[in-house]
């Protein structure tokens, strides 16, 4: 699953200046992907370094393509999506809703951050799918419409955000419809799914392995539904 780059990356021009993208291939059921992104994050050496900036400026967070993104992506691949209206929040670089579009799906990803909106809108363009990408915020959250499938990678990761997240899962998921959120077992993370469970939802995991380089990092992938009533 590591990421391969280009000979010659391709440049997303920002504010901040211009950023070289590297590209990651991914093929899954006779189905291939490219992403664009500004570094493979796999590690915990590669996110603790990401974090940090390495004396340089940080990055947005979405820019960058994390191993969650891509336990996802291979979860969505394995899944009957064809028809549903999915919602993916944080969509970064856009890989998980473009599994889905590829498979089918109804797409509407968001990001509050241009640029990676910038990145994910290319991304999609590459592969071939339609996507309605939006810009928005949790915490300033307007979205009214509802979705049969709400996705999310590595979203969990600030207890900060979990009111406004509980908010768009009860608001946003239609009757029936389900979570699937993928995360590398933080324990902020954590947290949300206990107080989701007692509040009476399902929650189902399996366990991805991202990586190659040791030690290899766990993702998990958490299926949640409403208890009916």
């Amino acid at each position: 699953m590591l990421p391969v780059t280009t000979a010659t990356p391709q440049i997303l021009s920002t504010t901040a200046g211009d950023l070289p993208l590297e590209e990651y291939r991914l093929t899954l059921g006779g189905h291939s992907w490219s992403i664009l992104h500004t570094g493979a994050i796999l590690s915990h050496e590669d996110e603790d370094n990401f974090l940090r900036g390495e004396g340089q400026p940080r990055l947005p967070y979405g820019l960058a393509l994390w191993p969650a993104a891509i336990a996802l992506a291979h979860a969505l691949a394995e899944r009957s999506v064809r028809g549903l209206r999915v919602l993916e929040l944080g969509a970064g670089t856009g890989l998980p809703g473009i599994v889905a579009a590829t498979l089918r799906a109804r797409v509407v990803q968001t990001d509050r951050n241009g640029a990676a909106l910038a990145v994910s809108r290319r991304n999609a363009e590459r592969n071939r799918v339609v996507i309605e990408q939006r810009a928005a915020d949790w915490a300033a959250w307007r979205e009214t419409d509802t979705y049969d499938l709400i996705i999310g990678a590595d979203i969990l990761y600030g207890d900060s955000l979990h009111p406004a997240l509980r908010q768009i899962f009860d608001t946003n998921l239609a009757p029936g419809g389900r979570l699937l959120i993928s995360d590398p077992f933080r324990s902020a993370s954590f947290e949300l799914l206990e107080a989701m469970a007692t509040d009476g939802w399902n929650v189902a995991c399996n366990q991805w392995t991202v990586g190659v380089v040791p030690p290899p990092r766990a993702i998990g992938v958490f299926e949640l539904t409403r208890e009916r009533s």
